[in-house]
């Protein structure tokens, strides 16, 4: 993984010298994670000339949710745990003859960038923009296989959860078991915070679990997904608990899962970000659902679990192969509930199958 690592850095690096800039310092975890590794907290990676190096505020504890740094990077340990990492860094830009340096201005603090200035005033600064985010939309196959098995833990944690006894028990407690359950199949973690919501509360993105009971005839909305080595995938599935489906719910079922599969058919390379949102928004919008959806079908997944590329009704650019996205249409009917159909996949040319689904807990509206 270290030659992995090292071409990321080069990659970076060539674009930061094509724009002038000498030095780079990367700040936002995930991207620090993306070049080097690993990110313990507080983490700041400096592109240099000659060198790079990891400037953490404190020695690492090894704690795998954070990543193991790159062997071939050095390690600076800042002296003081009072230290800023970002002034050491634009200290140590200076003292290496680097007359700019480009930042992460959407990740600095205006405090921050006003410290670099006080220490090295005579360091031009420039702005890295989102170039480090730009290089993290195509994954490798190694981070693609990451994902794949984060997908694999959250099915299994799901699965489980579905052959207990649900009625009852509360939208908080359901939440921590499917954690618990991602944490026992070996993930790191939560990939984000899971969400479970019944009844009248089905259907919202990112509904926050809360004391509801599960009752019988009640919509049961669950999205979640695993954090593997950092890779965060997603997976979100709508059922019916204890008896039959009404017909309304039957039909809005339908009516979802129509729009997913649209979205889904539309992952192919070169297919425009906005036509994949467009295929599956308009299933909805025909129906009479256009009011109140979500300003987005999608979004993609990697070291962060809403990262680029958009898949939204103004989004710019187009898809490459190998970029992991979400697709995740629903409708909420408020005072009645809703439906929710969420999966994780990976953008392939149609010669090697078409679109990849990593989540593959079935989408068939089970009666719970």
């Amino acid at each position: 993984m270290s030659e992995v690592y090292a071409v990321r850095r080069g990659l970076l690096r060539d674009r930061c010298a094509a724009v002038g800039s000498a030095a780079a310092l990367v700040s936002r975890p995930a991207n620090v994670r993306y070049l080097a590794g690993g990110a313990p907290p507080g983490a700041v990676l400096l592109l240099g000339a000659a060198e790079d190096v990891l400037l953490c505020p404190r020695a690492p504890t090894g704690d795998p949710t954070h990543g193991r740094p790159d062997e071939a990077l050095r390690l600076s340990v800042l002296p003081a745990s009072d230290g800023d990492p970002v002034v050491a860094a634009a200290d140590l830009a200076t003292s290496s003859g680097a007359d700019s340096l480009a930042v992460e201005e959407h990740d600095l603090t205006v405090a921050r960038h006003r410290a670099i200035g006080s220490v090295a005033p005579r360091l031009r600064l420039g702005d890295l923009g989102c170039t480090v985010e730009q290089l993290r939309i195509v994954k490798d196959e190694e981070e693609i296989a990451c994902l794949r098995i984060a997908a694999e833990i959250t099915d299994q944690a799901l699965g489980e959860l579905l052959e207990s006894i649900l009625v009852g028990r509360t939208e908080r407690h359901l939440a921590l078991e499917l954690e618990r359950r991602l944490v026992d199949h070996g993930a790191d973690g939560p990939a984000f915070e899971t969400s479970v919501a019944t009844g009248p509360n089905s259907g919202q993105g990112r509904h926050r679990p809360s004391d509801r009971r599960v009752e019988e005839g009640d919509f049961l909305s669950v999205c979640l997904g695993a954090n593997y080595r950092g890779y965060r995938c997603e997976i979100g599935r709508t059922f019916v608990i204890g008896t039959a489906p009404a017909d309304w719910q039957i039909e809005l079922y339908d009516l979802v899962f129509a729009a997913q599969r649209a979205g889904r058919e539309a992952l192919t390379p070169g297919a425009a970000y906005r036509d994949v949102d467009r295929a599956a928004r308009q299933v909805l919008d025909r129906a009479g659902h256009g009011e109140g959806l979500v300003p987005w079908t999608g979004h993609g997944v990697g070291l962060e679990i809403d990262e680029d590329p958009q898949l939204a009704p103004t989004a710019m650019g187009k898809l490459d192969a190998c970029v992991p996205v979400t697709v995740e249409p629903g409708v909420h009917l408020p005072g009645r509930g809703g439906v929710r159909i969420d999966d994780t996949l990976v953008v392939r040319p149609e010669a090697d199958g078409g679109p990849e689904l990593l989540t593959m807990t079935t989408k068939e509206l089970l009666a719970l």
